[in-house]
């Protein structure tokens, strides 16, 4: 109904509502959205950077911490989980923490759109909980041959965690990739905005239009039509069309993840 919808023609959709079919067959959504195709390629840049740079360092950040937490031999292990899952309780706050990333030069930095995002306590929980269930004789046994914590963690816990990691991976990539708060926070360059943030601000622009046209004696069915409703449509095609691309390519570890739980022994 999303695809159908944003093919079909502003018109119908307020008089008729939507359909499974184009009724009236109209491609004014996607030439409104598109009318400034540099804008549009800018922003799928920034939010493909930020998405692909922030999930990498998050997962890593994720996984090691994880590791270090579910590891038995680490002294200060419950003190720095208190540490974390106190922050899941008690926050400083919108105006601190606003206060405190301009105070560190987020404003107009891709930084401001990637920091807030590498630390997950529930996802560190769902990480630590999987490296609970890999048998710690694994880690001894290469200590015994001389490895050392990290060379470990790299050869060792994440090739035996990709199905958990590839799972943690969309949700982080899903959590920035749909990126548009902090972006309104920090970001007033317009070369910096996000995909979703871009779209944002078009389709409040074109119900402003509308709204505006509508006080006035302008005829929108003689042609000057604001596709405003297909224009939903059409944009959340765009922002969720690699998503869903790139998604068939992930799904294969989550169905060894469900298999590697479901055995025991």
């Amino acid at each position: 109904m999303l695809l159908s919808g944003s093919f079909t023609s502003e018109s119908y959709i307020v008089n008729h509502g939507y359909s499974l079919i184009p009724k009236d067959f109209s491609v004014n959504a996607y030439k409104t959205i598109f009318e400034n195709p540099q804008r549009i390629v800018n922003s799928y840049a920034v939010t493909i950077f930020i998405t692909v740079v922030g999930t990498v360092i998050s997962l890593f950040l994720t996984a090691m911490t994880a590791y270090v937490l579910q590891r038995k031999d680490f002294p200060w292990r419950n003190k720095i989980s208190y540490f974390i899952y106190f922050t899941t309780l008690f926050s400083g706050g919108l105006t601190p923490w606003y206060m405190l990333m301009m105070k560190f030069g987020m404003k107009n930095n891709l930084a401001a759109l990637i920091i807030p995002h590498l630390f997950s306590v529930f996802n560190i929980l769902i990480v630590r909980n999987y490296l609970n269930g890999i048998p710690h004789e694994i880690s001894e046994s290469a200590k015994v041959d001389g490895a050392n914590d990290f060379l470990i963690f790299i050869k060792l816990i994440i090739p035996l965690s990709k199905p958990v990691l590839a799972t943690i991976a969309l949700f982080t990539g899903l959590l920035i990739w749909n990126e548009w708060y902090n972006c309104m926070l920090f970001i007033s360059d317009q070369k910096l905005y996000t995909l979703q943030y871009y779209l944002y601000n078009m389709l409040n622009n074109a119900a402003a239009m509308k709204e505006l046209v509508s006080g006035t004696s302008v005829d929108l069915s003689s042609g000057a039509e604001l596709p405003a409703e297909s224009a939903k449509l059409a944009m959340a095609i765009i922002a969720t069309g690699p998503i869903l691309l790139l998604y068939p390519f992930i799904q294969k570890y989550f169905v060894k993840g469900i298999v590697i739980g479901a055995v025991k022994g």
